[in-house]
């Protein structure tokens, strides 16, 4: 985290309430909006999906958008204004309400209503670095790549149905489950998961090639369990590589950098709150200072 802070002004807000927000915690965001519009000018929106949030943004003018969700509705913020490039002209606020926080938490922002309202309204704001890979994606706090999955697991949010008689008995029996597998898929709420989703074997390990600034830290022929990224200080990436033990337990690889860049089989990787993939090869440049975010006075 960059440690340059500049005070930040509260006259003007653009306070975008994600509408996951308004279903998990009707009370928080009342809360949240009643302290902001006690001490700023405020214009209160309610968008119902990703395009409206996305338009509310672009026309927030000069006031300061304030974003009231979870790390998801964060992650998507700072992703639009940087595909905009108006992410280092426009510094962020947030009030965290939802059922995933723990990236807000790890950024420093109060995770209760009253005291991240008071930190939009009298904190500082700093400037942090950011990861951004060569399609455009964020990562604010950690990007995460995952052992090789056994079997292909759904993706973060759905929620898999399995037969509970084995194998599928012909063709028809075998497009019905997947007719409602794919239906359940879509009526089960999105929920966000840390660990392997149940009834899915453990992932076994992974070829990976780990390169920072250009140096191998290790290559296709040791399998790894996990790699992790994370924005440094002063422009560096902090990386780990967890090799796969033989015996005695292997050590993990440590290094820094200002790019790295992971290819092997297709592999699929957790950044922040969102799973991308799979990909063969991905690269990932530091940005120091690319962002900033109101955080309270310390």
């Amino acid at each position: 985290m960059a440690e340059v802070a500049t005070f930040a002004t509260s006259d003007q807000l653009l306070v975008v309430i994600d509408p996951v927000a308004r279903r998990a915690d009707a009370e928080s965001v009342r809360i949240a909006k009643d302290v902001l519009s006690a001490g700023a000018a405020t214009k209160v929106c309610l968008p119902e999906g990703p395009e409206e949030f996305a338009r509310v943004l672009a026309r927030r003018g000069s006031r300061r958008p304030v974003v009231v969700g979870d790390d998801r509705a964060l992650l998507r913020a700072v992703s639009l204004l940087y595909r905009q490039r108006e992410l280092a002209g426009c510094a962020l606020s947030m009030v965290p309400v939802g059922g995933a926080l723990s990236l807000a938490g790890a950024l420093g922002v109060p995770t209760g209503a009253v005291a991240a309202a008071r930190a939009v309204l009298d904190g500082v704001v700093r400037r942090m670095d950011l990861l951004v890979d060569d399609s455009d994606g964020v990562v604010l706090g950690a990007l995460r790549i995952p052992s090789l999955p056994l079997r292909e697991a759904p993706p973060v949010g759905a929620t898999a149905v399995w037969s509970s008689s084995g194998s599928d008995s012909g063709s028809g029996h075998a497009s019905w489950l997947r007719t409602c597998q794919s239906l359940v898929r879509t009526l089960v709420p999105a929920r966000p998961s840390r660990e392997p989703l149940a009834g899915l074997p453990r992932p076994g390990p992974a070829r990976l090639r780990v390169e920072v600034d250009g140096v191998t830290l290790v290559d296709l022929d040791q399998p790894v369990e996990g790699v992790s990224v994370t924005p440094g200080v002063s422009g560096f990436a902090e990386v780990e590589v967890r090799p796969v033990s033989v015996g005695a337990e292997a050590s993990p690889l440590y290094a820094r950098g200002r790019t790295v860049t992971v290819s092997g089989a297709d592999f699929r990787y957790r950044a922040d709150a969102v799973v991308g993939g799979p990909v063969r090869t991905r690269t990932w440049v530091v940005r120091e200072g690319a962002w900033g975010l109101t955080l309270p006075v310390r």
